[in-house]
This record gives C-alpha cells, sequence and structure tokens, in this order.
C-alpha cells in the first residue's frame, strides 16, 4: 500500500545539503511504495561495477538483468537465476515496462545516457554510475528528464554519502576558511592507456560478446580487445578519460560545500592530442564567478601525474588523488577520491578549533539512499538536481581539452560564445536506434 506524504513532512525530511543549487521538491517521485514492499530491479550492465551496484540492491527483487557480454556479466547471472536475462535493454525496459520500477546502469559511459533517458520516459526510478554522462548535452536533458517525469534518481558518486564528506561541506559553509578563490583537485589517473592511435588489426569477437549491442549508440568500429572490459574509458567513442572517471568523485566535495554551480570559462593543456583518445595527462582550468556571497573562484583539474605545487600543502605529504580548497584563513585538504576525509591546515593555526554542530542528515548508505526515494522517501543526495550539474562540469573540461583553446561558457545554452571547435563535442552523433 502507497503512503502519502504532504508537502509539510517533505520539506522537513529534505533539509539535506543547503545546496542552493539542489532543489529537492522538485524530484518528487511517481508511484510509491511502501518501505516494507520490495522494489523489482532491473539491472543494466551487469559485470564489473553494474553487478556491484546490482549486489548492493539486492535486498529487493532483482528480476531482469541486461549485458552485452556472458562471460563479463556470468557471475551476476549466476546469483540472480530467477532474473529474466536479456542483451538490449531496449528490448528489456520495453517487455518489462509493466514489471519493474526501477533500474541500475553500469555500463560504459557512453550508455548511460540513452539507457536512463529511456528508463526515466517509462517512469522508472534510475541509478546511473558515474560520471553521469558521456556528453554535456545529455547532463541537461537528463536533469530535465528526472524533473519532468518525478523519478528518484542517484548517480555513483559514493563519497556523496559518506558522514566525513558532509561533515567537511559544513565545515565549509560554516566559513571556517573565510572567502575561498582557489581550488586544486586530482587524481592518480589514467590507470589506462590513454594517447594512442585506434588500433589497425580486426581479431575475431570473442564468443558470448554482442559487439553490435557493446558499441550501442557509438560509431561502428572493428572489435578489438584494446577497448573492452576496462581501458574504453580512454576512448573518446566510449569514455570521458581520467576526468570524467573521477572529477565526480575528486570534485563532489568542494562542489557541493562550495556551490560552485556553472562555470564561465575554461582552457586547457595537455600531452599530444590523437583524435580517438584522451592525452596522457592534462591540466584544466575553469573559472567559477561570484555565487551569493562566496566570491568568483578559480579552479585547477590534474591528471596524468600532475600535481599541485608542495608549497600549497603546508608540508603535507601530496596524495595520488585530492583535492586542495584555498581560503584566506586556511585551507582544507582532502586526501582521497571521495571526499571522505580532511584535514585543515595550517595544523597549528586550527589547533583546538570547534566545528559546527552537524547540520547534514547523514546517510544510511548510497544506494539505500535512492532505495528510500524510490518508495516514497526524500531524495537521493546525489539526485540528477544536483548530479547533473556536476556531471556538467566534469565533462566540460574535456571540451576545453579537445578544443586545444581558451572557451568562454554560456551555461544557459550550452554553448561555447568564441570556440565553434568547442561546439562540436557539446553533444554527439548517434546511430540510428539509439537517441535519446
Amino acid at each position: 500500500m502507497s503512503r502519502k506524504i504532504n508537502r509539510r513532512d517533505f520539506l522537513k525530511s529534505t533539509t539535506l545539503a543547503g545546496a542552493s543549487f539542489w532543489v529537492a521538491p522538485r524530484t518528487i517521485w511517481g508511484a510509491m511504495k511502501s518501505p516494507n514492499e520490495k522494489l523489482n530491479i532491473a539491472g543494466i550492465g551487469a559485470g564489473g561495477q553494474g553487478g556491484s551496484d546490482i549486489g548492493s540492491v539486492s535486498s529487493e527483487n532483482i528480476v531482469a538483468l541486461c549485458d552485452v557480454d556472458d562471460r563479463r556479466a556470468g557471475g551476476t547471472f549466476k546469483r540472480f537465476p530467477k532474473a529474466k536475462k536479456y542483451y538490449d535493454y531496449r528490448v528489456m525496459l520495453e517487455k518489462e515496462a509493466k514489471t519493474i520500477d526501477a533500474v541500475t546502469i553500469g555500463t560504459p559511459d557512453h550508455h548511460h545516457a540513452p539507457a536512463a533517458a529511456m528508463a526515466i520516459k517509462l517512469g522508472k526510478h534510475v541509478y546511473c554510475e558515474k560520471p553521469l554522462t558521456h556528453s554535456v548535452y545529455e547532463a541537461r536533458v537528463l536533469t530535465q528528464l528526472a524533473a519532468k517525469h518525478k523519478v528518484a534518481t542517484q548517480m555513483g558518486n559514493q563519497g556523496t554519502a559518506s558522514s566525513g564528506l558532509r561533515r567537511g561541506v559544513e565545515i565549509l559553509q560554516s566559513g571556517a576558511l573565510g572567502p575561498v578563490r582557489e581550488l586544486h583537485v586530482w587524481t592518480n589517473r589514467p590507470i589506462w592507456p590513454q594517447g594512442i592511435d585506434r588500433p589497425t588489426d580486426t581479431p575475431p569477437v570473442p564468443k558470448g560478446l554482442k559487439w553490435d549491442l557493446w558499441l550501442g549508440p557509438a560509431a561502428l568500429r572493428p572489435y578489438h580487445p584494446c577497448y573492452l572490459p576496462f581501458n574504453w574509458r580512454g576512448w573518446w567513442d566510449f569514455g570521458t578519460g581520467a576526468l570524467g572517471d573521477m572529477a565526480c568523485h575528486t570534485l563532489n566535495l568542494p562542489y557541493w560545500g562550495l556551490k560552485l554551480g556553472h562555470p564561465t570559462g575554461f582552457d586547457a593543456e595537455s600531452s599530444e592530442l590523437k583524435p580517438d583518445s584522451a592525452p596522457k595527462w592534462s591540466i584544466i582550468r575553469y573559472d567559477f564567478p561570484v555565487r551569493g556571497n562566496l566570491p568568483a573562484l578559480k579552479m585547477t583539474w590534474y591528471d596524468g601525474g600532475k600535481r599541485p605545487p608542495e608549497e600549497l600543502f603546508e608540508g603535507e605529504n601530496v596524495s595520488g588523488s585530492g583535492a586542495l580548497i584555498v581560503g584566506e584563513k586556511g585551507k582544507m585538504y582532502s586526501p582521497d577520491d571521495y571526499g571522505t576525509s580532511h584535514t585543515l591546515l595550517p595544523k597549528a593555526k586550527f589547533e583546538g578549533y570547534k566545528a559546527p554542530d552537524p547540520w547534514i542528515p547523514r546517510s544510511p548508505g548510497h544506494h539505500a539512499e535512492w532505495i528510500r526515494a524510490c518508495k516514497g522517501g526524500p531524495p537521493a543526495m546525489s539526485n540528477f538536481d544536483y548530479s547533473g550539474p556536476l556531471a556538467e562540469v566534469v565533462v566540460l573540461g574535456n571540451l576545453a581539452v579537445r578544443a586545444a583553446e581558451r572557451v568562454e561558457w554560456d551555461a544557459k545554452n550550452l554553448k561555447a560564445t568564441n570556440s565553434p571547435r568547442a561546439n562540436q563535442y557539446v553533444r554527439r552523433e548517434y546511430r540510428q536506434g539509439w537517441t535519446l
């Protein structure tokens, strides 16, 4: 039996975040279930991270599974023998439209938006892995679709649910660092090949792999083992490089805590550019405007072994991945991928510092937040109202890398005002049958 939530109770239960861009009332859900009634969930992508996501929601009914690679997804298929098996998620969503309540999406990046858009249009709740989308345009579309169809959504940047990240947001928004005008974010990725040319040999497609369906919306090309199951991240047709793979995690704490919103411009430098794959390393600089009473801010992203200057770290070791937030009164150093821990610098200055009383509700768990939202509870923090704009910021950096020039950005209209080269990467061409 469905339960009812009035507006007053809803607003009381959604005081999360305090982020001015997180508009909870827009994401009130479609069909709501009793908290004790199990959801019928379908998994799109059942191997690797997709299989992990399915396992994380296995307290519910896993009724259908879709994957194009029998070898990769075999373990998940065996774990849920009663779930109907599909190779094409378009077919699954059509045939199971009356059965399923929600879907998880754990595919390569280029499938995220087509799969999520179709599910949302059918009124299904969606959990989608990071980065939410392959292109800037897709991120905007999914944000709008989720709001229109009033479904519960969540992007897979799991650190959002950690108490450590939420504590960091409280400290940032309390003003402990003073005005912040400088931000550095970096990663130890890529840990897959980048900056390489497309292969010319054409080995046979392995048994059990549906290559055409794996390509999906991407342009036709011969199978090659350099693309999958892991290294697709470095190829522009399928992935979004080190930036897309990790910034939805590493940028998450400062994005939320500093209410970054949309940048007004960005530029990049990188290793040699190849037409088909992301560069071996890049440094990307974003400009964020004044946001209410928060000053304009410059952010620098580093990957491929590049790091911020060591002198910024007050004698602390520079981690492989992390974020450094530089304010007038001090710095916050988060030395991990997920923003789950932080240190205030210089340490001597913050000795005895008393953090503000907690005001952001703590999470029952990243996947549990989403399940709760699907059943009529408050929206998950990384719902598409939040994670859609975050994903836009992340994949925007690749426009600067690929255009190889300064880009002035009109966020409202999703358009570079000075760079036709950048505009060609705002959205992509889809193969027939795979459009949004």
